[in-house]
């Protein structure tokens, strides 16, 4: 593996982000560039982060390991599993440049999600450039350090608008002994949606599914004895595992031309009225569809707690990528911007306007 560069920008960051802080510039984080296209387009003064790079600390004793944001997400994995430790949440890269700093910003997760946990269940701590040019700091990089906690999760999803994510400390788990896939025969997602909740109520090692084209994919991870009895127990085919392929997005439902669409919903809802291709994931909490859609009346007929429809990527302009927030929550949001950045200086309106 090639070793990790390990560069420290930090002072030269602040004094960028000061100096264009004083002018009343806005400033667009440029990392890896591999998450761009997830979110609303900006026009700003960029500012490349993908340079300050490098381990600075890891003991895989510790379940813990502490990185500058520009370190390249696929070279931390291979770090991590030369010592059979792996990140929980499976993120995905969706390009070779994929930094740690992206993966946290954007907030996306892999198939592996539903059942570890997301991103911001991992992150223990934070350092971070506010909209000032202050450097500032949460959390520890320790698990039973918990001070500023949640601080540092707010990074999780915030698309750089609170700030430059320097450093971040995250919880790592070990690698599984075994994994097996089994594949199941599901005609409709109402099936597939039932089957997976029932499953979900009994004590078998599951750590990813999926459905497409009437295929229920399940994925076993844990002890060779405990994934070999619920292979027993359950039945289906064992097929070749297709999950990096689901990760990465490279699977052929993913068609690269046609638009794509995520619907969040709880877990056991039923099947949503849409004739365009689909795929279910996360145990029916997150469902993709593929083609056309009419984001806004889609968006109008599935209002709720829990349910968020994004326009994932290939839509046009016009269309807001995510769900509108609702009033209470947009104002909270905005308050936690206007704490940490209160110039607006950062990515601008990537998530909504005045985020």
């Amino acid at each position: 593996m090639p070793s990790i560069p390990v560069l420290n920008l930090e002072e030269d960051l602040a004094t960028q982000v000061a100096a264009v802080a004083a002018t009343g510039a806005e400033v667009q984080i440029i990392g890896g560039g591999s998450k761009r296209f997830y979110g609303e387009p900006m026009e700003a003064l960029p500012i490349d982060v993908s340079a300050h790079s490098g381990v600075i600390d890891y003991d895989p004793a510790e379940l813990v390991i502490t990185l500058r944001a520009g370190c390249k997400l696929s070279q931390v994995e291979t770090l991590l599993a030369e010592n059979r430790q792996m990140f929980g949440f499976e993120p995905p890269c969706l390009g070779a440049d994929a930094t740690i700093g992206g993966m946290v910003a954007s907030g996306l997760a892999g198939p592996r999600r539903a059942y570890a946990g997301s991103i911001r269940d991992f992150v223990l701590g934070a350092k971070m450039l506010d909209g000032r040019g202050k450097v500032l700091q949460f959390g520890g990089r320790v698990i039973k350090n918990v001070a500023g906690f949640d601080v540092s999760r707010l990074l999780v999803g915030s698309h750089g608008t609170l700030g430059i994510i320097l450093e971040v400390s995250i919880r790592v788990i070990p690698m599984y002994e075994t994994e097996k896939t089994l594949a199941f025969e599901h005609a409709s997602a109402d099936r597939h949606v039932a089957w997976i909740n029932e499953l979900g109520a009994l004590p078998y090692p599951i750590s990813a599914s999926t459905w497409v084209d009437g295929c229920s994919l399940l994925r076993l991870s844990g002890s060779a004895q405990g994934v070999d009895y619920a292979v027993v127990q359950l039945g289906g085919d064992t097929v070749d595992s297709h999950w990096q392929a689901f990760r990465e997005q490279t699977h052929e439902f993913f068609d690269p031309d046609q638009p794509l669409t995520r619907i969040s919903v709880p877990p056991a809802s039923a099947g949503i009225a849409i004739d365009n291709p689909q795929m279910i994931e996360w145990g029916g909490a997150q469902r993709w569809f593929r083609g056309e859609l009419d984001i806004a009346g889609l968006r109008q007929q599935v209002p709720g707690q829990g349910i968020g429809v994004c326009a994932y990527r290939g839509h046009a302009a016009e269309v807001p990528v995510f769900h509108p927030l609702p009033d209470t929550t947009l104002k909270l949001q905005r308050s936690i911007k206007s704490s940490f950045d209160p110039a607006g200086i950062y990515n601008p309106g990537r998530i909504c306007p005045g985020l």
